[in-house]
């Protein structure tokens, strides 16, 4: 049965993947990203998130029945933190009240195995207590002590750690919504291309991401997960960060899990 989809970071990327799949499937998916998209929306200001979620609702009549939140980047600097965290936080929760009104509904975000990483503790504080400014000054502060290359995995640590809490809450499983996010490894898009080009950053990033079942990965082989996870099928899958990191999770923790 088709479905409502909506899909940040639906230019390109993993999200792009992931909504030319669930269009060629049939469903109806509303792009959104900062242009070439149904929805023109900057996730890091107020303005841009509010905007994205009006657009939402006039768009769906008031109702979806799955979000996809895919809009990130990685920069040593706190517009990181901006997007990744408070932009994803609220499209989430922006959109909950659309979800609560569609069909079996669903919700995935992205996290990464860089999440696995040493963080900047403050940031990663600062996101949980939903204080942005904070958090902006505590990764202007890595970034000015020459540490802005933490900025990401903290951002992306302190969004799995935000699906951990938020997932179990009434207003998400209370209400029959599955939240996840998932942990791919390097992925071949626009973001990691400049990095991978180069070969003295490409073995910096194979060291931190080792990934020994078939290398990096293509946006079009994170999106069957995507699709999975916000499909009817998922019942009980819920408050997951689901690694798609061919092995690099492993590598890093081994068996430490629990």
């Amino acid at each position: 049965m088709p479905r409502t989809y909506l899909v940040t970071g639906a230019a390109s990327g993993i999200g792009k993947a992931t909504a030319d799949r669930l269009r060629a499937e049939g469903h109806r998916v509303i792009g959104a990203d900062l242009q070439g998209t149904d929805i023109a929306a900057d996730l890091a200001t107020p303005e841009g998130r509010a905007e994205l979620v009006a657009r939402a609702t006039e768009l769906t009549g008031g109702s979806l029945d799955a979000v996809v939140a895919c809009a990130g980047v990685s920069r040593f600097d706190p517009l990181t933190v901006r997007v990744n965290c408070f932009g994803a936080f609220a499209t989430l929760e922006g959109l909950r009240p659309l979800l609560a009104a569609g069909t079996d509904p669903r919700a995935v975000v992205i996290a990464s195995v860089a999440s696995v990483h040493p963080a900047d503790q403050a940031i990663v504080d600062a996101v949980l207590a939903g204080d942005e400014a904070a958090a902006v000054d505590a990764a202007q502060a890595a970034a000015d002590r020459g540490e802005g290359g933490v900025i990401y995995g903290s951002s992306k640590q302190a969004v799995a750690r935000w699906i951990r809490r938020t997932a179990v809450t009434d207003a998400w499983a209370g209400a029959g919504i599955p939240l996840n996010a998932i942990g791919p490894g390097t992925i071949l898009t626009p973001m990691t291309e400049p990095l991978l080009a180069d070969p003295e950053m490409r073995e910096l990033v194979d060291r931190s991401v080792p990934m020994p079942l078939h290398g990096h990965a293509r946006p079009e082989q994170i999106a069957p997960l995507l699709d999975w996870l916000t499909s009817p099928e998922n019942t009980h899958v819920t408050g997951q960060v689901v690694f798609i990191d061919g092995g690099a999770d492993a590598v890093l923790r081994g068996d430490g899990v629990w």
